[in-house]
């Protein structure tokens, strides 16, 4: 990996989608130990997976893990702070109103 080179590494891949009322969420588990970092994208292969209400579905998939440029991985560790501080929403009043 270089300071502007991107690298593209193939890996299996399990994906559990849960959609349950206590957990409604999908995970991916790299089957070869790859690690996924700041600026690191990845796709994972196949049709879509739909899980039916209360059940957990689990299938082996392959992905495509294309790793971040050294200079885009120190962009996103400098302002991905920043990028999450947009997900929240404060309030300072005392009244809640709608």
């Amino acid at each position: 990996m270089g300071w502007l080179t991107k690298d593209i590494e193939h890996a299996p891949c399990t994906v559990e989608i849960s959609h349950k009322f206590e957990a409604l969420h999908a995970h991916v588990r790299f089957n070869n130990g790859a690690t996924v970092y700041p600026g690191d994208e990845v796709k994972v292969h196949g049709p879509e997976i739909m899980a039916p209400f209360g059940e957990i579905v689990s299938e082996d998939r392959d992905a495509t893990i294309v790793r971040a440029s050294g200079l885009e991985r120190l962009w996103t560790r400098l302002t991905g702070d920043f990028e999450v501080m947009e997900l929240c929403e404060f309030s300072f009043s005392e009244e809640v109103t709608l």
